[in-house]
């Protein structure tokens, strides 16, 4: 079995959100970022500054856009709380995880003393995670289920990064991105 063929967006300017979604979706055709520009506009119809990206309209969109994207293809992302270990993530119920870290500010080879936020998308492709990071060359294999989760405790060590699942409406509702044991009521949750 050879290479899978992942579909992977490269950083431009700040449209992080943008491919973060795409590369989540796996299809360039998923979202632009006229798309996304409306979504802000909706969020936020009267704001001169739209509070929902950049105020030079370069991207930069927060986890508003990212939420409200994310329904029109019948998906919640899930906020995870840290207090808890990764591993009660039935990866089994989810679509793929998106994490928001810090990212160094730089034009060129001038780096600034700026952290801005980047979001990248985790996704599940032939069996095993890639890191579909818009930042990188090309996809980076994370591994199996026991990397990933090691991936995510490493990830979210500092506080400094949020890890959001995304899995359809019906499993966030009913809270099966949950392994059972971990659902608020698991007794009814297995019925």
């Amino acid at each position: 079995m050879g290479a899978p063929v992942i579909y992977h967006e490269r950083q431009v300017k700040e449209l992080c959100a943008l491919h973060a979604l795409n590369n989540l979706f796996q299809d360039a055709s998923s979202f632009n970022k006229t798309q996304l520009d409306e979504i802000c506009r909706e969020l936020s119809p009267n704001d001169f500054i739209n509070p929902h990206r950049s105020i030079l309209g370069l991207g930069n969109y927060d986890i508003n856009v990212i939420i409200t994207a994310l329904h029109v293809k019948q998906c919640e992302a899930i906020w995870f709380d840290k207090r808890r270990d990764p591993s009660c993530i039935d990866t089994s119920k989810i679509v793929g995880l998106i994490l928001n870290v810090p990212s160094k500010y730089s034009i060129g080879f001038m780096k600034f003393p700026l952290q801005r936020r980047h979001w990248i998308s985790v996704k599940k492709i032939n069996g095993e995670y890639w890191n579909l990071d818009s930042k990188l060359d090309a996809p980076q294999k994370i591994g199996d289920e026991s990397q990933i989760m090691e991936y995510l405790r490493n990830q979210l060590a500092g506080n400094d990064k949020e890890l959001f699942v995304v899995c359809t409406q019906g499993v966030e509702s009913s809270e099966a991105w949950l392994l059972p044991e971990h659902r608020r009521n698991s007794t009814a949750a297995e019925n």
